[in-house]
């Protein structure tokens, strides 16, 4: 299970990666599809930007924390911080439909991503083998 979210992290990194593209670019996107669907929308707006550090970064960041964490067999603190990432990337996809009225693939990737990461890392939470401490 580890590897499987480590793999989904990594993928989770190269969106974010063309996300944070999109932001510092002023070229039109390859994911500018019509009015409804245009990546440079969304990641020009005020909402891509958290105390002046773009979103998209941050979705960097955050998924190399998650495949840390993986790697290193933290499986509840894996879980509490895919469920604090999902909530965040629920809090956008949010903004995205009520606010700004415009998707971004990318950021609906990266949704798609975390939200199969939290179930793994759920599944792997409940079904993994609990560690055995030594009786001293």
């Amino acid at each position: 299970m580890r590897y499987l979210i480590a793999v989904l992290a990594l993928a989770g990194v190269v969106v974010s990666a063309l996300a944070l593209h999109v932001h510092y670019s002023t070229d039109t996107q390859p994911c500018s599809i019509n009015e409804k669907w245009d990546c440079g929308v969304v990641n020009h707006s005020p909402y891509a930007v958290i105390a002046g550090v773009p979103v998209a970064a941050l979705g960097i960041a955050g998924y190399v924390v998650l495949a840390v964490l993986a790697l290193a067999g933290r499986r509840k603190a894996l879980l509490a911080f895919c469920l604090v990432a999902l909530g965040f990337s629920l809090y956008l996809t949010r903004i995205e439909k009520y606010v700004l009225e415009v998707w971004c693939l990318y950021c609906v990737i990266s949704l798609g991503i975390i939200s199969l990461m939290t179930v793994v890392s759920l599944l792997w939470s409940l079904t993994g083998t609990p560690v055995r401490r030594p009786r001293w």
